[in-house]
């Protein structure tokens, strides 16, 4: 399985946004982002840049959305085909698609630190979905799908600490029982749940080309 080895906020910094890949690091003052002299692109000739083109305003757009959810070019294109074939707008039928990723749905409810925790706790069996272990972080949750944590020791004290350590606040498409470490899927997400600022008419015209 391909995946990124390289320095996380450098993802941040290309992107311009926080992307909040290492959780609540990323609220904190230790954040690049947060640091002016940091706060540019990657690159010894960032500051030489020119403007960006119009295809590059909208590569950019797809890339960071691309690298918030974690997901890869192949595995992009599959869910936006997905979005055109709904009978929603392709934009809103996209954001939601990705919002159902079940490594997502495990960092809502704060059962990871991050979307590359949440996946990594899936793989390693933490996380039941209906009563079932299940080690693919690409699993679309539907409404209806009750999330629970492994019955073995090891799994619920991982989980019950990183629930103390703090995270995003619940979105209303969640339930969460934090005493039972249980969850349930109320409703399909929305566009207005989605962390980052995203322009999906850039994204739609970038993968229309």
């Amino acid at each position: 399985m391909a995946r990124y080895i390289g320095p996380s906020c450098r993802l941040c910094r290309r992107e311009g946004v926080k992307l909040m890949l290492k959780g609540i690091r990323c609220e904190t003052a230790k954040c690049p982002m947060e640091r002016q002299w940091r706060n540019f692109p990657p690159g010894m000739h960032a500051w030489r840049r020119r403007k960006p083109s119009n295809y590059g305003v909208r590569l950019r757009e797809k890339q960071k959305v691309k690298r918030y959810y974690g997901v890869f070019e192949k595995q992009f294109k599959l869910y936006f085909g997905m979005a055109e074939r709904a009978r929603i707008n392709t934009g809103d039928a996209l954001l939601s698609i990705l919002e159902r990723r079940l490594d997502n749905a495990v960092w809502k409810l704060g059962f990871a630190p991050s979307h590359k925790a949440a996946r990594q706790a899936i793989v390693h069996g933490h996380i039941h979905v209906n009563g079932r272990a299940l080690n693919r972080p690409g699993y679309l949750v539907k409404k209806g799908d009750k999330l629970s944590i492994n019955p073995r020791a090891k799994s619920q004290k991982f989980i019950r600490a990183t629930l103390g350590e703090g995270g995003p606040p619940v979105q209303p498409w969640l339930d969460l029982n934090a005493e039972q470490l249980e969850a349930t899927i109320t409703a399909l997400p929305t566009p207005e749940d989605v962390q980052i600022p995203v322009e999906t008419q850039l994204i739609i015209e970038a993968c229309s080309r």
